[in-house]
């Protein structure tokens, strides 16, 4: 007998589809802002996964690919339930913004206070409400500001369970990372929950071949997990996922117009120029090399550069 599954006051019957407005806060105006929740239970006992998008109001990737998700019904398991939000932050999504209207990043105060602030409280109705529920989480992300992330998942190595879904993923890449306090993933964790943290693009950005790897990984996870419908394909990569368990990052030596050389995901060789800072008035070339052999995972695409910015996030690799 399947066992009761009580989200927002609403009973989840087996079998049936559901959507939730999550509604807690409203505009200046006092329109309300609602939050979808869509949730499709079998009526076949299985995992409970959520997936998730746009805690980050401009990770427009993240909320395409929760998006196709449901557009191609992939979130109608066959086992299980799948409860699917495209959009964790509405507020930050309508105004082209990672944060909350209060300033707060919401993937930094989890899990939240009763009576915090709005991204807090927020946050807490998420930790409270939904997660107690969940078995998996799927929750997509992109790099910040104008930084390009190769599509990757990032995960750490002590959590083994999180790790060797990650690999069924088969993202390209796949980075060993400590968690961060206070961070959406950080609360899963702490509540024994399986994890899977995707990576991929830039922000206010829809990259197709982002979407499409990201998409394809979350349909490998869920036929892994028997919960798909037997006439979804299946897209199998012929490589597994380069690790990554140690990184730096390359930060502008000077100020000025940054001229990148090289794409996310490219090999690098020690000492290989990746790119050229100049200046307005043709003086200065600087040519930026690369310290060590390894992967790049991020590549900063502001044509401008302050000294010190990040630029380049390169893996390290054994030479």
């Amino acid at each position: 007998m399947l066992k009761e599954l009580k989200i927002f006051n609403t009973i989840i019957e087996p079998g049936k589809s559901y959507k939730l407005n999550f509604n807690m806060a409203k505009l200046y105006t006092s329109t309300s802002i609602e939050v979808p929740v869509i949730i499709n239970r079998s009526k076949k006992a299985g995992p409970i996964v959520l997936v998730t998008g746009g805690i980050h109001g401009d990770e427009i990737n993240g909320i395409e690919v929760v998006r196709q998700l449901i557009s191609k019904k992939i979130n109608r398991p066959v086992s299980g339930t799948i409860i699917a939000i495209p959009v964790l932050n509405v507020f930050g999504f309508l105004s082209g913004k990672r944060e909350f209207p209060d300033g707060r990043d919401l993937n930094r105060v989890f899990p939240g206070t009763k009576s915090g602030a709005l991204a807090s409280r927020f946050a807490y109705q998420v930790s409270s409400e939904i997660l107690p529920h969940v078995d998996i989480i799927l929750d997509f992300h992109t790099g910040g500001a104008q930084r390009f992330n190769v599509p990757h998942i990032r995960v750490s190595q002590l959590e083994v369970n999180s790790w060797n879904l990650a690999k069924v993923f088969n993202a390209p890449f796949l980075m060993h990372g400590n968690n961060i306090k206070k961070t959406f993933r950080a609360t899963c964790s702490d509540l024994g929950k399986t994890y899977l943290l995707f990576e991929g693009g830039m922000s206010n950005r829809n990259d197709k071949e982002v979407v499409d790897t990201a998409v394809n990984g979350a349909i490998r996870v869920l036929d892994h997990l028997k919960m798909l419908r037997s006439d979804v394909y299946v897209e199998r990569r012929n490589e597994e996922s380069i690790i990554v368990t140690d990184s730096m990052w390359i930060r502008a030596k000077y100020s000025g117009l940054l001229h990148p050389k090289v794409k996310t995901g490219k090999r690098v060789e020690r000492d290989e120029i990746i790119a050229i800072i100049t200046d307005p008035y043709g003086e200065l070339k600087y040519k930026v090399k690369s310290p060590h052999m390894g992967y790049v995972i991020n590549v900063n695409q502001s044509p401008l550069v302050y000294q010190g910015d990040g630029i380049f996030h390169i893996s390290k690799h054994g030479e």
